[in-house]
């Protein structure tokens, strides 16, 4: 099951502010929270516990999965130890990020913990860690990978690094989880924040398709906005993804008939197993509305996103909608009736046999 979350930093903000925020995440469905307790020894240590406990109250309250980013530092200032992680247990959080991990071995006893706090490990850096870890034989229940976010631009991972880390958790049925920038949030842990990602070639694209481009990938399960406060219209668009499967957002033309829209939008479509390289074929439409009337009316050539519709010239095919990968010559015979929005193109290459897909009216 994929789950959406957010970030949020106390050091930074009002407790009132957040406590807000995470009741309205809550409201659209969000079940994770990332926080930061690096920066704890900057602040009387007394004071960092009892903002946490009564934010983390809120969350647990709303049902929130919370999970802390510490390192050593952390672990000294608050008294705990490998083999007694009881202070974070009664501050209420689900877990801890090690941003900085031990040998292995250590991991993997926090694995068994009294409490089944859930012990996230940093999957950004592409090493065999995690398999060191899972040699110790960790116990993989309480095991989750999630991946750094990056604040200064350009310094985010390469698409070909995430793909290549994310699979070495993902291979192992380990949980896992990456980040997406707000471009209405501007808090982060650190002063640096011109964004934050995980991808760098996420920074400037709308949340939308950074979310739908990692639910893609079929390796990251909980997608996390990095950054604070992101506005209610992102959190509402976002709890109206569809997780589990691509909806593009498209447009269509503007004399377009009232079934071929039917087709389009009311339809979860297939790509047939035998794929072209060429387009999607999804075939349920003609079988369907078998006897309809397909008459051409916009047989225009063929751009790559474009939706399209056979007409009766097809004869059988009539009815058949396909999605277009690749520009093409139109026969005089294909109706053009809409196309995927331009910053959504990019994820026709995650379109694969027998995946299913379906489209929105862009608003």
């Amino acid at each position: 099951m994929h789950r959406l979350g957010i970030s949020i930093y106390p050091n930074n903000s009002l407790v009132e502010e957040i406590e807000n925020y995470i009741r309205l995440a809550a409201k659209y469905g969000f079940t994770r929270i990332f926080t930061c307790l690096i920066s704890a020894s900057e602040k009387d240590i007394n004071i960092v516990l009892e903002e946490f406990k009564n934010i983390l109250k809120v969350a647990n309250e709303n049902n929130m999965e919370v999970i802390a980013d510490i390192d050593s530092t952390v672990f000294n200032i608050l008294k705990a130890s490998i083999s007694d992680l009881k202070v974070f247990k009664d501050m209420g959080l689900s877990g801890i990020r090690l941003d900085m991990g031990f040998s292995g071995y250590e991991e993997s006893l926090m694995t068994y913990n009294e409490y089944g706090l859930k012990i996230e490990l940093n999957m950004s850096s592409g090493t065999k860690y995690v398999d060191n870890i899972i040699s110790y034989r960790a116990n993989i229940n309480n095991l989750y990978g999630c991946h750094n976010f990056y604040p200064h631009i350009y310094t985010g991972l390469s698409y070909e690094n995430f793909i290549y880390a994310s699979k070495k958790f993902k291979r192992l049925g380990i949980r896992t989880a990456a980040f997406v920038n707000s471009h209405s949030a501007n808090q982060g842990p650190w002063p640096v924040s011109e964004g934050l990602c995980t991808l760098e070639i996420h920074r400037e694209l709308p949340i939308e398709v950074q979310v739908k481009h990692i639910f893609a990938t079929e390796l990251i399960d909980d997608v996390i906005i990095a950054n604070a406060f992101a506005s209610e219209e992102e959190l509402k668009a976002l709890s109206k993804l569809n997780k589990d499967m691509l909806e593009f957002n498209i447009e269509l033309i503007e004399d377009i008939r009232e079934l071929d829209k039917k087709i389009v939008l009311e339809e979860v479509h297939l790509n047939r197993g035998d794929a072209s390289e060429y387009m999607a074929r999804s075939t349920k439409s003609r079988v369907k509305y078998k006897g309809k009337s397909f008459p051409p009316y916009n047989v225009v050539d063929i751009k790559r996103g474009d939706i399209l519709i056979d007409s009766d010239l097809y004869t059988r095919y009539a009815g058949e909608l396909q999605l277009a990968l690749k520009d093409m010559k139109n026969t005089g015979k294909t109706n053009v009736v809409g196309k995927i929005v331009d910053e959504e193109l990019f994820l026709l290459d995650y379109i694969k046999p027998w995946n299913k897909f379906s489209f929105k009216i862009k608003k």
